[in-house]
């Protein structure tokens, strides 16, 4: 009996248990067309470290000023489908932030982080890598509006 018992929860489990097949994500054709996906779910971006320059902005008006344009600058990016991930770091050896844009050349960054305040007043500098990464990264802005409050 405990035998049989045993049987009927196992089986009833099973049957309760998605199957491998449907645990499996499915391949979205438009979706990946749409990230500029390719064959592997991946893409080029250009990953941009800020460290401190030499030119430290002092607290105030034109700091706050800075600031304020650097967040705009971002949030502008963002909206244009260039600017994937940014955020700040830590401040060790340097480190202050990063982008991560959706462009095919670090000329194109280039090209973008240029027109970020921090750096055209010399607060932060940039460093340019290529970066081969998950499509998926197209996303976060779009799921980042779903979480934010404010």
């Amino acid at each position: 009996m405990r035998l049989l018992s045993a049987l009927l929860t196992a089986s009833l489990l099973l049957s309760a248990a998605p199957t491998l097949a449907q645990d499996l994500p499915t391949y979205d054709e438009v979706l990946a067309r749409q990230t500029g996906a390719d064959e592997r779910g991946m893409r080029g971006y250009v990953f941009v470290v800020l460290k401190t320059g030499p030119n430290k902005v002092p607290a105030g008006p034109e700091r706050d000023e800075m600031f304020k344009g650097h967040f705009a600058n971002i949030n502008r990016l963002a909206k244009e489908g260039k600017l994937v991930l940014a955020g700040p770091y830590d401040g060790v050896d340097g480190w202050r932030g990063m982008f991560i844009f959706a462009v095919n050349s670090i000329d194109e960054a280039k090209a973008l982080v240029s027109t970020d305040p921090v750096v055209i007043k010399g607060e932060m500098l940039p460093e340019f890598h290529k970066y081969y990464g998950s499509a998926a990264l197209m996303l976060v802005n779009g799921l980042h509006e779903k979480l934010q409050k404010k």
